[in-house]
């Protein structure tokens, strides 16, 4: 029988065919001591639906590790985390379909709270690539999420910029050149620990981990295109501003004071046509950032 490992790599070589591997899931990472550390963890949970105000976590894995807080390259061993628990109703057919948790597996199953109290204790914070879905889920059920910074793989490193294609995490694992069983927690948890630790395509020398703790240190801002005049509704729209149905206002997520203030010049330039203009900014930091709860507001003079 001939060797996987030699027929990968014949293929390979050959300009008509690309070889995808199993994504690689490690446990101990071996390597110069850091001088300084951020204990994370890497978080990812199956629920029965979208709102967190009714439904319910089936599952939560998370991966608790430390990391060099300057290149984020991963230290020592990873302590895993993976538990169902019963929603208390049946779980809805497009959710199994999904994930493929039936009645069945979380019949009677209870997440372990004193287990991942331990795995929480002297976290600095916690990652997830939909954090602004996980965070709300998170804190409903443990209310000691609440107590600890947060950030999002999606949204706070610009992976487009960065040469991919797209921010979904199948599509990120995919361009490095692997697959694995996705939807289910514990395995995309281990998906977005390898896609985090992995060079840049733009820029080798770094991992994105770097760029999520970077972004995690400094403040971001939600602007709020307050009052702008009906026929920007296509400009704001092209622009990636979304729009807020409760609030009625397009708003957008920057991700520094110097978007914040190139953003602020574009709005009274394209979408306020040089009027003056006062709109609404929303400050967040890691502790607040994609959870339910409000950022310090201010008012900007545009």
């Amino acid at each position: 029988m001939p060797d996987p490992q030699a027929c990968a790599q014949w293929l390979d070589a050959h300009p008509d065919y690309r070889v995808l591997r199993r994504l690689p899931v490690q446990l101990d990472w071996r390597g110069a001591q850091a001088k300084a550390i951020t204990r994370i963890v890497v978080l990812d949970t199956e629920t029965t639906g979208l709102e967190h105000a009714k439904d319910k976590i089936i599952e939560l894995a998370m991966l608790r590790l430390s990391v060099d807080s300057s290149t984020g390259v991963p230290q020592g061993r990873v302590e895993v985390f993976d538990q169902l628990e019963d929603p208390g109703f049946p779980i809805p057919k497009e959710v199994t379909a999904l994930t493929g948790l039936r009645d069945d597996d979380v019949q009677g199953q209870k997440l372990d709270e004193a287990l991942i109290a331990h795995m929480l204790q002297g976290v600095d914070l916690v990652i997830a690539h939909n954090a602004g879905f996980d965070r709300p889920f998170c804190e409903a059920r443990i209310p000691a999420f609440r107590d600890i910074p947060w950030a999002c793989s999606f949204a706070d490193i610009d992976w487009k910029t960065l040469g991919q294609s797209s921010s979904k995490l199948e599509s990120l694992a995919l361009a490095q050149g692997w697959f694995y069983d996705a939807h289910r927690a514990e395995m995309d948890c281990h998906a977005l620990l390898a896609v985090l630790t992995a060079p840049l395509a733009q820029s080798p020398a770094e991992i994105g981990m770097a760029r999520l703790l970077a972004a995690a240190r400094a403040p971001s801002y939600r602007l709020y295109a307050t009052h702008a005049p009906f026929e920007s509704k296509d400009l704001l729209k092209a622009r990636g501003y979304r729009w807020n149905a409760e609030q009625r206002v397009w708003f957008t997520r920057l991700g520094d004071e110097g978007a914040l203030q190139t953003e602020c010049q574009w709005l009274k330039a394209q979408a306020y046509g040089g009027r003056n203009a006062v709109v609404a900014i929303e400050q967040m930091d890691a502790l607040g950032k994609y959870s339910s709860r409000p950022g310090r507001m201010t008012q900007r003079q545009l």
